[in-house]
């Protein structure tokens, strides 16, 4: 039913709910690629996702185009879809290359900031210190890491960033950080499932978090900067 009480078709619900069913599945297979159960360069069959996922072919193969736009995934004429591989280390350098120029404009945008933005900030931050603790009682305790523990590791990393690009007056900065993001994942995929830099991200946030309250735009730049490299060099050291 339209705002106005009219009452749509049929022909006119079906775009919402193949655009659903699109989505659905594209969440499913990317869920898939950053859990690493496909490894690099293995193939991906069409009709094997479909009867995996239990839907007809045409909403994955829709999805999987999505997907190559990503970067998560490759296509080679008349091969189909394979998985990418790992990011070689230029690669890695140009993706914190541009998340540095996108979320130093995003710092910059957000300070100073109001008074609201600042309290989701602190509780962004406090969920990350959370996961990175927990990620670190699993460690100690010699469990294995499992996709679950990496997957809210690196949720409330990425939320904390967000909160910083919901703020910037840009929504073209958070869309484009958006774009990037499958690309960040793929650079942990990169690096393995290993958590390694737990405290140094923590630490930096919390410098970013500090910076950003005392209202010092520069100091927010260099704080949010100092993080992307140290993320770069890190990076670069496991590659």
């Amino acid at each position: 039913m339209t705002s106005d009480g009219a009452q749509l078709g049929p022909d006119q619900s079906r775009p919402v709910e193949r655009r659903a069913l699109r989505d659905g599945v594209y969440d499913a297979i990317l869920e898939l690629l950053l859990e690493g159960r496909v490894k690099p360069g293995a193939s991906l069959s069409i009709d094997a996702l479909a009867r995996q996922l239990g839907v007809s072919p045409t909403p994955v193969r829709e999805a999987m185009v999505q997907l190559e736009h990503t970067g998560l995934v490759t296509r080679a004429a008349l091969k189909g879809y394979r998985v990418a591989p790992p990011l070689s280390a230029e690669r890695m350098s140009e993706l914190v290359d541009a998340r540095t120029i996108l979320e130093i404009a995003a710092v910059r945008g957000a300070v100073p900031i109001t008074g609201a933005a600042l309290l989701e900030l602190k509780a962004a931050h406090s969920d990350h210190v959370l996961a990175a603790d927990y990620v670190k009682r699993v460690r100690a305790g010699n469990d294995e890491q499992s996709w679950s523990v990496i997957r809210r590791y690196y949720t409330a990393d990425w939320a904390f960033h967000r909160v910083i690009l919901n703020h910037c007056g840009n929504q073209y900065l958070l869309q484009l950080a958006e774009f990037l993001s499958p690309q960040v994942h793929r650079l942990r995929q990169s690096l393995g499932h290993g958590l390694t830099d737990v405290d140094q991200a923590v630490a930096e946030h919390g410098d970013i978090l500090e910076a950003i309250a005392s209202g010092d735009n520069d100091r927010a730049e260099n704080a949010m900067r100092a993080h992307l490299m140290g993320v770069r060099a890190r990076s670069l050291a496991e590659s």
